[in-house]
């Protein structure tokens, strides 16, 4: 075999193991339980109208890429976990609106140069693993003088510290992986995309997430539901002892994390970054 055919056979493993940890759980009622506004704010922050074409990347089961549809923009919604789509069909017929659905891979998107009006990600391509291929991605697809939008977890904010947290339980990142949260970092996107972009805006914001009345049951809720956190404590599921150390740092980050200053119940503030810009040229 030669040597770009392992590397070929390397990445289609790694993708696969992306697919299925995504598969997982039920991101699609997490997404709509706990962070359902996201979409919308990064569909309007792009200015997403009627008779855009718009590609949503990383798109789940269409957090962002509903709403964009819903301003009468044709939207393609893509994503490598297509396990995610149908319950993102489900709530779009509910909403009165229709948009492609089509599985993908952020870092070698399967559509043409400059197709698109407007290409954005909300808390989708900041996990594809090798950050240069995707962002270059989102560039070569999006037209000259188009909106390129990402919303993205902070690595100082509540999920970027909780992927800190689980990283000592998880297994070692192949070669070449880069951390999501780092998308949530204006000066490595701004790097990422370089000159190939203008009229930048980014700006950290948080959400509100007040479901969770206890700091156990935001851990358990995500032990049940999030495919990365799923990954981890199937990665540790023969050792007991750090499945209990890994249980009690999710507790303690959900309680040091709580804004709630004893009115009941535990309220979290996750900071992510809005970023947006155009396509030069």
């Amino acid at each position: 075999m030669t040597m770009q055919n392992s590397a070929a056979e390397a990445d289609r493993a790694l993708k696969s193991k992306h697919r299925a940890m995504w598969a997982q759980g039920d991101y699609p009622s997490l997404a709509a339980e706990v962070i359902p506004e996201l979409g919308a704010i990064l569909a309007e922050a792009c200015g997403v109208r009627s008779g855009q074409r718009v590609l949503d990347v990383g798109a789940g089961s269409g957090n962002a890429a509903i709403p964009a549809a819903l301003t009468g923009a044709d939207v393609v919604a893509s994503d490598l976990t297509p396990e995610l789509f149908e319950a993102g069909r489900r709530v779009a017929e509910k909403q009165g609106t229709r948009l492609t659905w089509q599985e993908a891979d952020a870092e070698a998107l399967p559509f043409g140069d400059a197709e698109f009006d407007t290409v954005l990600s909300c808390v989708g391509v900041m996990f594809a693993p090798h950050h240069q291929q995707a962002a270059d991605e989102l560039v070569r697809v999006c037209r000259p003088g188009g909106t390129i939008g990402l919303l993205s977890w902070t690595p100082q904010g509540f999920i970027g510290r909780m992927f800190a947290a689980m990283k000592p339980y998880a297994p070692p990142p192949p070669p070449g992986a880069q951390p999501p949260p780092l998308w949530g970092d204006e000066d490595h996107v701004r790097a990422l995309l370089g000159d190939r972009v203008t009229d930048v805006s980014a700006e950290r914001r948080t959400v509100r997430v007040d479901r969770f009345e206890t700091p156990e049951m935001f851990r358990d809720y995500f032990k049940e539901r999030y495919g990365p956190t799923i990954s981890v404590y199937k990665n540790i599921a023969g050792e007991p002892d750090r499945a209990a150390a890994l249980d009690g740092a999710l507790v303690d980050l959900a309680r040091d994390g709580d804004q709630s200053t004893g009115s009941g119940g535990t309220v979290l503030e996750w900071e992510y970054l809005l970023f947006t810009a155009r396509r030069a040229g």
